[in-house]
């Protein structure tokens, strides 16, 4: 038994050092994408930290509550839209390509009317100018695209059109892979109902999260039905594609600690959060929808998509 221990242990540190060495080759491959990961994350950390020390001299905050409450429901809602793969195996390809659209189109207008303008009239209050306003709100979006592209290239994933990409791809399972590059666009939504509700303004937290909710829905769907298709028993696909809405009260957690205390920290992280999401749209989703020959359904889908949300946020905000 003691033998088997230090063999296990042997091959546990082997594959830790050539982990190490995998992700040493990509940072020296990829040294601005790495710059900008750090970057990005140090000013993260120090941001969540201010906010976390206000929010714990202050106690539990409204906006906490909320935010956590929110990203419960965009968990409930990919949940909800897995459930139909339970049933169906497959979707015609240009009706996903037109609600993938939507939801491009949901997330657009969410980071322009939920994330950005409120940022610039937070921004405004605090800098008394608009011109610095849109500057901490520009910082705030750069932020959020360092971080996005800093996790593009160093997390494990894979993309329908690109393939794996990644240090060390090839020790993950495919599985898994699928799994974390569905968790990178859960984050930053996640993030976006966190900062929304930061300050338990119902005006900004609720339309956006209802918009995130209603787009999570197709894409719990096309989820599942992609596991389906890769072989996958329905109860493991519906099981995997719930499993990947978790980074939302995750995401908003993390959301409401990096905006919820400091004054400044409110506009950047909604900025962070409008940066995130754009990146996602246009890296991710719209690539996707137009990849199989579908664009003019796809651009009809996202631009129905956006008149919902703009509805929505004049609505319940």
């Amino acid at each position: 038994m003691d033998e088997e221990l230090r063999i296990m242990s042997m091959e546990s540190l082997a594959q830790g050092a050539g982990w190490v060495e995998t992700m040493g080759r990509h940072v020296r491959a990829h040294r601005i994408a790495a710059v900008g990961l750090g970057l990005s994350l140090a000013a993260v950390i120090a941001l969540l930290l201010g906010s976390l020390f206000e929010l714990a001299v202050g106690g539990a905050s409204d906006g906490l509550k909320f935010g956590f409450v929110g990203g419960l429901a965009g968990f409930a809602a990919t949940g909800l839209g897995a459930l139909p793969a339970l049933a169906m195996r497959t979707m015609p390809q240009k009706l996903s390509d037109v609600l993938l659209g939507g939801a491009a189109g949901m997330m657009l207008a969410a980071s322009a009317f939920s994330l950005i303008l409120p940022g610039l009239a937070a921004g405004e209050q605090l800098a008394g100018s608009r011109s610095l306003a849109a500057l901490i709100v520009v910082a705030g979006m750069g932020l959020g695209v360092l971080l996005m592209l800093g996790l593009d290239e160093f997390t494990p994933h894979e993309h329908e059109t690109i393939g794996v990409q990644g240090p060390g791809s090839e020790r993950v399972g495919r599985i898994w892979l699928f799994v974390f590059a569905i968790a990178l666009h859960n984050l930053p939504e996640g993030m976006a109902i966190g900062v929304g509700f930061s300050h338990a303004d119902m005006s900004v937290g609720l339309p956006l999260t209802t918009a995130i909710a209603l787009q999570d829905m197709p894409e719990g769907l096309a989820v599942a039905l992609a596991l389906r298709g890769g072989g996958y028993s329905a109860p493991y696909a519906v099981a995997m594609a719930v499993a990947t809405g978790l980074m939302e009260p995750l995401g908003a957690v993390l959301g409401v600690g990096l905006s919820g205390g400091l004054a400044i920290a409110y506009p950047i992280g909604l900025g962070l959060a409008a940066g995130a999401m754009l990146f996602v749209v246009s890296h991710e989703v719209i690539p996707e929808t137009h990849r199989n020959g579908h664009q003019t359904p796809a651009t009809i889908g996202l631009m129905a998509g956006f008149a919902l949300m703009m509805v929505l946020d004049t609505t319940l905000g």
